[in-house]
């Protein structure tokens, strides 16, 4: 009997490059299909911000054949300070690993704690990448995501479970941070709330979406311990990113510690830099480098060995950095034909004619669709806020549901969208494939989706406020 080899939808799934360039060239189309339309705009605290019910029909402006492949390094110079963090953190990264800190760092936390303590360590290393997404950011933690998958490895697991804590962890405490300044600040700057207003409910939120999010990846490790053969990558390299040595052998050295130090000592600067001068990716970049040169002087590194050192990390990442500019490139292009305005009223409007619980779920959906297009957070916040706060009046939906509603929809799918150039570069740091990670992954959304919209249930049934 013939066995079949046909292959599951997921793994059908083409190589990011190959995918985001089908959706460029769907872009491009779109320009011909869909009608150009814009809103009027105002600006808002220095920010431009639709203007709601000023939308209208405009003369078509289609991109050109030349356009489609203008838009990637259009794409790429926007977003060139996400890409320069990213080759920052896999130069960062190599340097770190070849003084043999990292290494000697982890190997000493898995003996003291015991591997076979595996399901606590994930629980520990989840909650606090979630409260780095939470409180720093989403881009700004490239950098820490090998860090995860070394300990992963150190505990049996594979590349995943270390993806699953790092990159899961801190997408999902960026998704539903009760402080995020991008969506969350943006849009009650919009409804005139309370600046980080609705905490307490959010909070909650965000525990329960982290909390899911390490037992989903307890779940995989405990079904690749029992069956190795259940691994999702199990044919990937770990080179360099796993223990050399048996476990009881481990110590650090006064070098190590010097390292490590350096590595704290900066994540620390950049906490405080974070919250005290409001620093974003360049400033990280900057301590990043700062970082990578002082740990190569304490491991005794000579000044060529440290470059040489960081140009090769650099090049090793240099697939997941350049592909953010290519993810870029989509909005780009809808940007210049005018339609991206057009997406966001058509998807908008039916919400009025629905039940408030209804509409308060399928704005989750709604937001997920436009956050396709429009991936950046106070991006798509400027673009659809200013037109979901006077439909939630209307429809007698809180202005606060109505935000968390977009939190939901803005933040959570972008962890499993090849348009969100960040997650292709942790994804790279963390050799795992996207297809790969779309099967790991997609189980998780549907059930901080469900669980979302249990909390913006209850948010609609309690009239959660301030309106």
């Amino acid at each position: 009997m013939e066995i079949s080899t046909k292959k599951k939808w997921y793994e059908r799934i083409p190589h990011p490059y190959i995918l985001l360039f089908f959706i460029v060239v769907l872009a491009g189309i779109m320009t011909y299909l869909v009608p150009a339309g814009e809103f009027e705009r105002t600006k808002i605290a220095g920010r431009m911000a639709v203007v709601p019910g000023t939308f209208h029909y405009i003369a078509q402006s289609p991109v050109s054949f030349f356009d489609l492949f203008k838009a990637i390094p259009l794409g790429m110079i926007a977003s060139s300070s996400i890409i320069f963090i990213t080759f920052i953190s896999g130069a960062l990264f190599n340097v770190l690993e070849s003084t043999g800190a990292l290494e000697n760092g982890v190997g000493v936390t898995v003996k003291k704690l015991g591997a076979e303590s595996y399901k606590k360590l994930i629980w520990i290393v989840t909650l606090i990448f979630g409260f780095l997404g939470a409180t720093v950011g989403f881009e700004n933690n490239i950098a820490l995501v090998p860090i995860a998958v070394f300990v992963a490895i150190a505990l049996g697991g594979d590349l995943m479970v270390g993806a699953g804590m790092a990159v899961a962890g801190i997408g999902m405490g960026f998704a539903t941070s009760p402080i995020n300044p991008y969506t969350i600040g943006t849009s009650d700057m919009i409804a005139q709330l309370p600046m980080f207003s609705g905490a307490g409910l959010r909070s909650l939120f965000c525990f329960t979406a982290v909390a899911i999010t390490a037992h989903h990846t307890c779940r995989y490790m405990a079904r690749i311990l029992d069956d190795p053969s259940q691994s999702l990558v199990a044919d990937i390299s770990t080179e360099g990113l796993r223990l050399t040595h048996p476990i009881e052998e481990y110590h650090l050295k006064k070098s190590d510690k010097l390292v490590l130090t350096s590595f704290l000592i900066g994540l620390g600067i950049i906490l405080y830099g974070v919250f005290k001068w409001k620093w974003y990716i360049n400033e990280m970049s900057a301590i990043f480098i700062m970082i990578a040169i002082a740990a190569g002087l304490f491991a005794k590194m000579s000044p060529s060995d440290i470059i040489n050192k960081m140009i090769q990390g650099a090049g090793n990442i240099a697939g997941g950095a350049l592909v953010i500019g290519v993810a870029r490139g989509i909005q780009v292009l809808l940007d210049m034909g005018h339609v991206s305005d057009t997406i966001v009223n058509a998807l908008a409007s039916p919400l009025q004619h629905l039940p408030t619980i209804l509409s308060a779920i399928l704005m989750t959906l709604v937001h997920s669709v436009i956050n396709f297009f429009i991936p950046s957070g106070s991006g798509q916040a400027m673009a659809t806020m200013p037109i979901m706060i006077p439909l939630s009046d209307l429809i007698g939906m809180t202005r606060q549901t109505a935000i968390m509603a977009f939190q939901v929809g803005d933040g959570i799918m972008n962890l499993i969208f090849p348009t969100v150039g960040g997650l292709l570069a942790m994804l790279a740091l963390a050799r795992v494939p996207f297809d790969r990670w779309f099967r790991f992954c997609f189980p998780l959304i549907i059930k901080i989706l469900l669980a979302s919209w249990i909390f913006l249930t209850i948010a609609v049934l309690i009239n959660w406020g301030p309106a």
